[in-house]
């Protein structure tokens, strides 16, 4: 499920068994899997569908990831990751999530992303497309 918002998606995931380790909580890397999905919703919204991505060989890279995890998700857990498009330069740009289990609302992790576009097979960075100037003006996440 996706907001109306260009700029902001939110989507579910529900925590399976290969999510966690022995005591049935969420490991870390899986935070990262969650967030991966959300921003390949998110870049869609931007214009930036996988397919399209593959035809013109222009793709969003991961230049440097934060996150705080918050409180433990556990086996089961069904959750919700925000993304939204956080700012805006000239060639980087940050993307912001937030993971939630929507059940008593605990927020159970924050990330921001810095990345870059580049273009293969020369990863010549880009400038970023020019509709998301409309974006250059920092957005809170609520």
């Amino acid at each position: 499920m996706m907001s109306s918002d260009a700029a902001r998606i939110r989507t579910e995931v529900q925590v399976m068994f290969f999510d966690t380790d022995c005591a049935a909580v969420v490991h870390n890397i899986a935070y990262l899997r969650f967030i991966e999905i959300a921003r390949t919703l998110l870049a869609e919204q931007l214009g930036l569908g996988l397919a399209q991505m593959a035809q013109d060989q222009k793709y969003p890279v991961v230049v440097r990831t934060e996150i705080d995890y918050r409180r433990p998700a556990k086996l089961g857990d069904r959750l919700v990751i925000e993304g939204w498009l956080h700012r805006v330069e000239r060639v980087r740009f940050w993307c912001a999530f937030r993971i939630i289990r929507p059940v008593d609302g605990v927020t159970i992790a924050d990330c921001r992303q810095m990345l870059a576009m580049i273009e293969m097979p020369s990863a010549k960075l880009l400038r970023l497309p020019e509709h998301w100037q409309q974006y250059r003006v920092e957005q809170d996440p609520v």
